[in-house]
């Protein structure tokens, strides 16, 4: 009886013992496992929160308002920020823009080929800068540069 007693012993040991590794290894993975979880959570908010946007966030409307200026059909331009964060110093593609209707140059200035929006203040998330102009045809406006704020 002894000898079943030791053999029975031994098998509930080697069992346990089984037990126990098989316990620490899931343990190991487990830690492993929500390590890595936590690491590519991490990643993807850092990548969330520093997630620039770039000139496609800018929506730039020109429809006809119906007046006529010197001969010259007028234009209304809606300059949209679309990013989820200010922007600042917005600069627009317009070579060649010319208006026979003045534009307050604290909203719309003419640099060369480039126009400047707004003084270079910052447009917030889904806002808008909008100015009139005068001339034929339309021009396209399309923006060049502009410094994201987030």
């Amino acid at each position: 009886m002894h000898k079943y007693f030791l053999s029975q012993h031994y098998k509930y040991n080697s069992y346990s013992f089984l037990t126990l590794k098989i316990h620490k290894t899931l343990f190991k993975m487990a830690g492993l496992i929500n390590f890595s979880i936590g690491f590519l959570l991490l990643i993807f908010i850092s990548q969330a929160i520093g997630q620039q946007c770039d000139l496609n966030n800018f929506v730039i409307g020109t429809v006809r308002s119906g007046r006529e200026i010197e001969g010259k059909p007028e234009w209304n331009v809606q300059v949209v920020n679309t990013c989820k964060c200010p922007q600042a110093k917005i600069v627009l593609s317009c070579k060649d823009f010319q208006t026979v209707e003045p534009i307050n140059p604290s909203i719309f200035k003419k640099v060369g080929d480039f126009c400047s929006i707004n003084q270079g203040n910052p447009v917030q998330p889904q806002a808008s800068v909008r100015f009139s102009y005068a001339w034929d045809p339309p021009f396209l406006l399309r923006p060049a540069s502009a410094k994201v704020q987030c």
